[in-house]
């Protein structure tokens, strides 16, 4: 028995013809909506001017009821270590200033050399710049959750966290920063949350932005010192560390350096603020 097929009529046919076209579009339409919703770098530039009293251990810690210059830290419990008597500074530790980051932006830092941190009883000289003070000598413990630090004296370090407080451990394990570990002239580092790093000058020995990729999860990159007696044990010695400078940091681009001119009014705003803090 043969089968008729009923004929498609010429209104049938062509709204077909426009119902697949309209699924085709709509299809594309689909990929173009998911890569516009696609999780996309942002790129930033930020001036960052970092304390000599800003303590990396003291990243996140809006907890912490920290005392007066006049007054000694009291134990158990978070506690920086400070001088038996009274400084000439009577500098007074700060929660370190931060940027805020998603996991896997890529950070970069440039160091256009202005101002200085003493870490040294007396202000003034000598004055050291986001680099610190050597290759090496430097070994901290950590403090609650965040790890410590190993490498050279009192340089710009950094440290990635959540929207938690690093308030317990157990602390990440303390990266080597020495020349026998890691060193200093590394391209690229992925340091773990609560992981204390080396920053520094931000460059390679061949003049090249070291890479600072932040973990999953982080939303927050904490810019600090870290600081002990004789740079070793528990961290401390902060309330005779005075002196600014600034840093730029770039948010998966380059940092620019600004102009001669710029660097010179730059200058003159870091004095001020230094000046202005003694006074405070």
């Amino acid at each position: 028995m043969n089968t008729m097929k009923t004929p498609t009529s010429p209104d049938q046919g062509q709204r077909r013809a426009i119902s697949q076209s309209v699924l085709r579009s709509l299809s594309r339409l689909g990929v173009l909506v998911g890569i516009l919703v696609a999780p996309i770098a942002q790129a930033a530039v930020f001036d960052v001017v970092v304390y000599g009293s800003d303590a990396i251990f003291l990243a996140g810690r809006t907890d912490v009821a920290i005392p007066t210059a006049d007054q000694p830290w009291t134990g158990p419990g978070t506690h920086l270590i400070r001088h038996g008597g009274a400084t000439p500074e009577e500098i007074r530790e700060t929660v370190p200033p931060f940027v805020s980051v998603t996991g896997g932006d890529v950070v970069k830092v440039a160091d256009p050399a202005v101002g200085g941190v003493s870490f040294f009883n007396g202000y003034g000289a000598p004055l050291f710049g986001p680099g610190g003070n050597g290759l090496s000598g430097s070994s901290l413990t950590s403090l609650d959750g965040i790890s410590g630090y190993l490498g050279p004296q009192g340089p710009l370090a950094g440290v990635f966290l959540d929207d938690s407080i690093p308030s317990s451990g157990p602390a990440p394990a303390t990266l080597d920063f020495t020349l026998g570990g890691l060193g200093i002239d590394f391209l690229s580092l992925a340091p773990a949350l609560r992981q204390v790093f080396y920053i520094g000058d931000g460059v390679t020995s061949g003049n090249v932005f070291q890479q600072f990729v932040a973990p999953a999860g982080a939303t927050r990159l904490f810019l600090g010192i870290p600081d002990g007696f004789g740079f070793g044990g528990a961290p401390g010695a902060y309330d005779d560390n005075d002196g600014s400078y600034r840093v730029r940091i770039g948010i998966n681009q380059d940092p620019t350096i600004p102009e001669p001119a710029s660097m010179g009014v730059l200058a003159l705003g870091l004095l001020g603020w230094t000046f202005f803090r003694r006074r405070a």
